[in-house]
């Protein structure tokens, strides 16, 4: 048997002979004089479908909404719709009751009859005036054509009675056809009379000006309701009606993209409350910066034949503001740089590091556009390139597109 003292010089000998080996492992290669290439990871140039988008959060609004005011002053007969109820354009929504309007008509209708007898008898004038004048005409010319066959017959007296009598019912020809357009005109003013007390007859209807819903009441029947041409603090509203089966998403854009924002801009739009997002347009805007936010307001229309969105819902819009297809594309991590003049590092068939300027076009949230300096194919370091230089050797490795992104 082995003594102790023997048995520690062979624990000690197979310990040293173990460090031998490792240190071995981690000295420099005596043939070359380099330690092994380090690995880094690269992404390849290329080709895909890029968009410049940005998101906004935006809030919907009715197409089209305002409070329904009485257009003459009454008490609230009957209202015919509450809260919640859709209505159809012209649908009657409220009755007022004004008694004294019925008289104005009933009063305003009876001139209209009266001026219109008065035309009649003044017309019947006009015939008879005019019949009287054919009958002096007809007198006179007799006496005239007698006097001037036999010049002593008939005395110039009878001849001048005669003519004075002609021009006497000329005269009432003239007075009568004065009097028939002084009792036309009446009728067009009794007409008019008749025609405005029904129509303020007629304002005692409300009536709906478009389709919608009811979003609010403001009186019951039995209320006092003002003319909507009164003061603010006086004129009260009936109910307000509000269009939902078209929306308007109002977003704010701000100052840096508002000359990239165009009528007819691609929008997704995404609610919290629906899976699929909803595609629409930008369909106006207002041209003016808000001076407190620096944005400017912008409105796409958005049907809503379901109902499945509602005034005051939240929103995020997506616009498009700029789309290039089939162009060379980078990670953004690979470039280093200020604005569109950059840097990457490409990694050569020698799998040696070149430092390369490059171009920049769009950029997304994870890729750039190459515009010049890069080729489909070639391959970018992405990472960390501190510990590195042109010209190292390098393990290049492929990092497929989604762990490109990261």
């Amino acid at each position: 048997m082995l003594s102790h003292a023997t048995r520690r010089i062979h624990i000690l000998s197979g310990a040293i002979a173990v460090l031998a080996v490792l240190g071995a492992c981690t000295k420099p290669d005596k043939v070359s004089g380099n330690t092994a290439a380090p690995s880094v990871s690269v992404a390849r140039v290329a080709r895909e479908d890029l968009a410049n988008n940005t998101v906004l959060s935006a809030e919907f609004r009715p197409s089209q909404e305002i409070d329904l005011h009485a257009k003459v002053a009454g008490y609230l007969k009957a209202i015919h719709v509450d809260v919640g109820d859709r209505v159809r354009s012209g649908q009657l929504v409220a009755e007022l009751e004004v008694p004294e309007m019925r008289q104005e008509v009933t009063q305003a209708t009876a001139q209209q009859k009266r001026s219109e007898l008065d035309a009649a008898r003044a017309k019947t004038e006009v015939a008879r005036a005019e019949t009287l004048v054919k009958i002096r005409q007809l007198s006179y010319d007799r006496l005239s054509a007698v006097a001037k066959q036999r010049p002593n017959l008939i005395a110039q007296q009878e001849i001048d009675n005669s003519l004075a009598q002609l021009q006497d019912a000329l005269a009432q020809v003239s007075t009568a056809k004065a009097s028939l357009a002084a009792t036309e005109e009446q009728i067009n003013i009794s007409a008019s009379s008749t025609d405005r007390a029904g129509m303020m007859l007629a304002y005692t209807r409300i009536t709906a000006p478009f389709s919608g819903v009811i979003t609010k009441r403001y009186a019951d029947a039995g209320a006092l309701i003002q003319a909507g041409t009164s003061s603010a603090s006086q004129a009260k509203p009936v109910v307000r009606l509000s269009q939902i089966d078209l929306l308007r998403l109002v977003l704010a854009v701000p100052e840096s993209i508002v000359g990239r924002v165009k009528v007819g801009t691609p929008v997704s739009i995404r609610v919290d409350n629906i899976e699929m997002p909803i595609l629409g347009r930008v369909s106006r805007f207002s041209n003016q910066l808000n001076s407190a936010t620096r944005t400017m307001e912008t409105e796409v229309d958005v049907p809503n034949p379901a109902s499945l969105l509602l005034p005051g819902m939240y929103a995020y819009a997506t616009l498009r503001l700029e789309q290039h297809l089939d162009t060379l594309s980078i990670p953004i991590q690979a470039a280093t740089g200020v604005e569109r003049q950059q840097i990457v590092f490409v990694v050569n068939a020698r799998n040696q590091i070149e430092s390369r300027r490059v171009r920049l076009g769009i950029d997304t949230a994870d890729k750039y556009e190459v515009l010049s300096g890069l080729a489909e194919g070639e391959m970018v370091m992405i990472g960390n390139r501190s510990q590195l230089k042109p010209g190292d050797a390098v393990q290049p490795r492929v990092l497929p597109a989604k762990s490109a992104k990261k």
